[in-house]
């Protein structure tokens, strides 16, 4: 064997064998009803000057407003705004033509749920009514294999989600509305106490209890799938209160800084954890209907979808005139994650993003060949190998050429 075909051999055996992949982590985070103009635009003008939505139209213009569009959505979101933009992907935008749509026929809850999770628009889930799904869904997909045995939990503020899910089927953990925690620790004990202290227990859950039962969860036992969905914003939206709805929207975007936050700072997360952010339908986009939703009010199937982390390509707010439709999220983040969604019932394909799956075996192959070969164990001794192979080559071919 030539000298240059024998050290190439044993670097991609280094290669191969010290860097192994790494399964993506998936999250993904949802909240009710929340419309693409907020989103995009900020809070309405429109709507935070109308007495009939906003109590306090001073202070809310005040907590709310700013002059410019740009201003306005990230006063609203900062960290769609900055992170996210930064870093990720924001797709749905209809002012630059860039849509993203739910292909049910109904635009309410349990549906676009159900769209998101299935990858299937099922015409016969029409209402919002509490019965198990006959649908699998990607959660228990990813469960069934090795990678993610074991390792996904869902927490949700509304209460059917374990009708959504079909816990009963699926085989993990669905907590939702205002079950406790099993888990046994001081902080666990202190958020079912404060859960237990809520007077009236509506089908929705505070979001912040929500949220704090999943960020204690996630600390203890570090699934790597977690569907957390949220929904003071469709409940607010619902009691036509547009003060409290831009509060809610507020809120869930600190959510997701302090999720993001954590899980960048986490070893067992770092740099390998996917945010998927989303709703599971629109609003309508007339200001005497922003609070409705239904077949027959327009702008409810209008919906929008930001994304973060490994194997998004940072390129921000998507301003390409596109169309991607809710029921091809599931297999396109099944994709990401190097899984070919498969199910009891038609999956709608992946939407084309540009995206590349994350692996140790990928970031290699984007290496250039110098970082390459610095980057691996002993790289430097193979390289010097490497060199004196190729000279003592040289000098035998030059030692043959003059003979």
């Amino acid at each position: 064997m030539k000298p240059v075909l024998f050290i190439s051999c044993m670097l991609a055996s280094i290669f191969c064998s010290s860097q192994p992949a790494t399964p993506v982590n998936i999250f993904i985070i949802s909240t009710d009803g929340l419309r693409w103009q907020e989103v995009f635009r900020g809070a309405a003008e429109e709507l935070l000057t109308d007495v009939r939505f906003v109590k306090d139209t001073a202070l809310s213009r005040e907590m709310f407003w700013e002059e410019t569009l740009i201003a306005r959505r990230k006063k609203l979101m900062p960290f769609l705004w900055s992170v996210v933009e930064k870093g990720g992907q924001l797709h749905g935008n209809r002012d630059v033509k860039n849509k993203v749509n739910v292909s049910n026929l109904y635009k309410v809850s349990y549906p676009g749920y159900n769209e998101i999770l299935t990858g299937y628009a099922d015409p016969s889930l029409m209402s919002n009514k509490p019965r198990n799904n006959p649908n699998d869904n990607l959660l228990e997909f990813l469960n069934n294999k090795p990678a993610y045995h074991n390792k996904v939990v869902a927490f949700s503020s509304w209460n059917v989600f374990p009708y959504i899910l079909n816990e009963q089927r699926s085989g993990f953990p669905v907590n939702s509305g205002y079950n406790r925690m099993s888990e046994k620790d001081a902080a666990v004990n202190m958020i079912n106490k404060v859960q237990d202290s809520v007077l009236t227990k509506e089908a929705t859950r505070y979001d912040q209890l929500t949220f704090l039962q999943a960020r204690q969860y996630l600390g203890q036992f570090h699934p790597k799938v977690l569907m957390l969905s949220l929904g003071e914003t469709d409940e607010s939206a619902h009691q036509k209160q547009y003060d409290k709805y831009l509060q809610q929207a507020k809120n869930f975007d600190n959510m997701l800084a302090e999720l993001w936050y954590m899980v960048q700072t986490d070893p067992f997360y770092k740099d390998n954890t996917l945010f998927v952010i989303t709703t599971d339908h629109g609003r309508g986009s007339k200001p005497s209907k922003w609070y409705s939703h239904s077949m027959l009010v327009e702008g409810s199937s209008e919906t929008w979808l930001a994304l973060l982390g490994p194997g998004i390509n940072p390129v921000g707010e998507m301003k390409s005139n596109t169309q991607i439709w809710q029921k091809q999220i599931a297999a396109t983040v099944a994709g990401l994650a190097g899984q070919n969604f498969e199910a009891n019932h038609p999956v709608a394909a992946a939407f084309q993003l540009p995206v590349s799956v994350y692996t140790k075996q990928h970031e290699i192959a984007t290496m250039s060949f110098p970082t390459l070969l610095l980057s691996s164990p002993g790289a430097l001794f193979i390289l010097s190998l490497l060199l004196i192979s190729m000279r003592i080559f040289l000098q035998k071919r030059n030692s043959h050429l003059q003979q």
